[in-house]
């Protein structure tokens, strides 16, 4: 089943991880993909498998977001659907007392503002065609504390907040516009993996042995795989949605559930 045929949707951070998991999901139930990142190689070279467009991309820069998506509506016409996905982790093991302020700052700059501005920039072509939907990727960071990544937490606690802003917004102006956040647990990534092996070095333990820790504290026992979030998005992106906006979406295993 083609769940979101014929649908234009923009994927930030689409060229490796989650990003990647999310765009070959899409192509896969029919939309249109347009793979948004810095890793331009990486980007291109999935762009071409998936038969899909790349454009190399800051999210954290504005003009950027203007070209974007001046090239998807005078491409293809329209747009339905963004993934707001372009995220970093900042500095690993940084607690309250050790984080700088450099790094605080630029956590926020990509996450947070990067966000922000891709639903800026979405809400007016959205409209003029008629709705749409934008996924935000947030985190369980975002809900319970991350005294190792402080940084990160926050940011992914704002793009909470952003969300159901965005959500109220695009319900009260009657644009048909819905915006709702998910929010993964612990996923193999790249990015997880350096969190890891940046805990593992101020502690007697390898990468390894932390992560086998983190998952042994899943309650389902394993890890999430980027699919898992991947059909979290495409569910929240398809017009069985229709009426879900504002919404957090938890995959996670039931980690949160731990209190």
């Amino acid at each position: 089943m083609k769940r979101v045929l014929d649908k234009v949707a923009i994927v930030t951070g689409g060229a490796s991880g989650l990003g990647e998991a999310i765009a070959r999901c899409l192509v896969t139930e029919g939309a249109t993909v347009i793979i948004t990142d810095l890793q331009v190689s990486r980007g291109q070279r999935l762009a071409n498998e998936l038969k899909c467009k790349f454009i190399e991309q800051d999210v954290a820069d504005e003009h950027q977001w203007e070209t974007v998506i001046r090239d998807v509506d005078g491409t293809y016409g329209r747009l339905n659907i963004l993934v707001n996905n372009a995220g970093i982790e900042g500095s690993s093991d940084t607690n309250p007392e050790t984080t700088t302020l450099s790094d605080w700052q630029r956590v926020q700059r990509v996450n947070v503002e990067g966000t922000f501005l891709g639903c800026r920039a979405a809400i007016p072509a959205m409209r003029r065609t008629g709705g749409g939907s934008i996924i935000n990727i947030s985190s369980i960071a975002s809900v319970i504390p991350t005294p190792h990544v402080t940084a990160y937490g926050a940011s992914k606690a704002a793009v909470r907040h952003v969300t159901k802003s965005v959500a109220m917004h695009g319900a009260k102006a009657g644009a048909k516009i819905r915006c709702n956040s998910v929010h993964p647990g612990v996923i193999r990534t790249p990015m997880v993996e350096r969190i890891s092996e940046g805990l593992a070095k101020n502690s007697s333990s390898s990468r390894e042995e932390v992560m086998r820790e983190d998952e042994n504290s899943v309650p389902q026992g394993e890890y999430q795989e980027p699919e898992d979030i991947a059909y979290a998005v495409l569910f929240l992106a398809s017009d069985e949605a229709r009426h879900i906006t504002g919404a957090q979406l938890v995959v996670d295993g039931g980690i949160t559930m731990n209190g």
